[in-house]
């Protein structure tokens, strides 16, 4: 008994040990991975100010950003970048009408209505979606979505912004309903007894208590699903065109920021000139946008906070 008991004890010291390791090595780890991921957008945003800044000084900042004409590979280049930001928020505005309903009220559904069974069928059928390959969303753009709009409104281009803003509302709106669903799933059931014990119908207790109580993660799952539809690529370059029209019909052609990132980065423009620097000066306005739309949303979310 007593050499047994020996055995135990180095075998608890060493136990101990490998505990404390764990324990000293564990932190500076996760650290490290936290660090990487922060130091990966310091960098991002390094390039884009660094490479932005060169054309910068080739170009006004006041004519690129309030001048109505990009033709920056022509003859004679113009670098008003205005018709790609219209383009962009066109399409991203088409795209919310579409998702913000279709996402918002699918979550409802899932949340509140649908049994354990339908629930449990459906919203891995709805994640799906957010895993097709947004090519295949761009062919379906292009084939499925543009013939019917051209067969209804015969004055539509073939590519054009409403097809592409459909069809992005779509892409995000498994994004959407899913957030927002996960945010209803966490608003405590007891809220939802005592409106039901006080006499509110099931509609009641959707509207007025569970979507007000998550609204500030319903806000967040909006915003992130718009700030992906805002730096959507090849749905907007398939469907949506490549011709910089200053112009607010969605039935016409028009080229967003990220379709011009694509198409100049594939060409054949020289390395280090300026039309090769608008690359970044559009990315850094495309950075802007998102980080821009990123702050309104925490600040909705903060101040409209619930905790329970």
């Amino acid at each position: 008994m007593q050499s047994m008991q020996n055995m135990e004890k180095p075998l608890n010291l060493k136990m101990k040990k490998k505990l404390i390791s764990s324990d000293a090595i564990m932190p500076k780890l996760l650290f490290l991975f936290g660090m990487l991921s922060i130091l990966t957008t310091v960098g991002i945003v390094l390039i884009l100010l660094l490479e932005s800044g060169k054309f910068f000084a080739k170009v006004p900042v006041w004519e690129f950003f309030t001048g109505t004409k990009w033709t920056p590979l022509f003859n004679d280049p113009q670098f008003g970048v205005l018709p790609l930001i219209v383009g962009s928020l066109m399409v991203t505005l088409i795209a919310s009408i579409v998702a913000l309903p279709i996402g918002i009220g699918s979550a409802i559904y899932l949340s509140e209505y649908a049994p354990q069974k339908v629930r449990s069928f459906l919203k891995p059928v709805l994640e799906i979606l957010a895993g097709v390959p947004t090519i295949v969303y761009g062919f379906f753009a292009l084939t499925f979505v543009t013939p019917i709009i051209r067969y209804l409104l015969p004055q539509t281009d073939m590519f054009n912004a409403l097809s592409a803003g459909i069809v992005v509302g779509i892409m995000i709106v498994p994004m959407i309903s899913s957030l927002s669903e996960d945010a209803m799933a966490a608003v405590p059931q007891s809220l939802r007894n005592a409106a039901y014990a006080l006499g509110s119908t099931k509609l009641e207790v959707s509207t007025k208590i569970v979507v007000p109580a998550a609204f500030s993660g319903i806000v967040a799952s909006c915003v992130l699903g718009l700030s992906r539809a805002i730096g959507e690529t090849m749905i907007v370059t398939l469907a949506a065109g490549a011709l910089p029209n200053m112009s607010f019909n969605p039935l016409k052609s028009i080229e967003t920021l990220t379709a011009y990132i694509v198409s100049v980065s594939s060409g054949d423009t020289t390395y280090g000139s300026v039309e090769y620097l608008t690359i970044y000066a559009v990315g850094i306005t495309l950075f802007a946008l998102t980080l821009g739309m990123n702050i309104i949303a925490g600040y909705i979310a903060r101040k409209f906070r619930e905790e329970y």
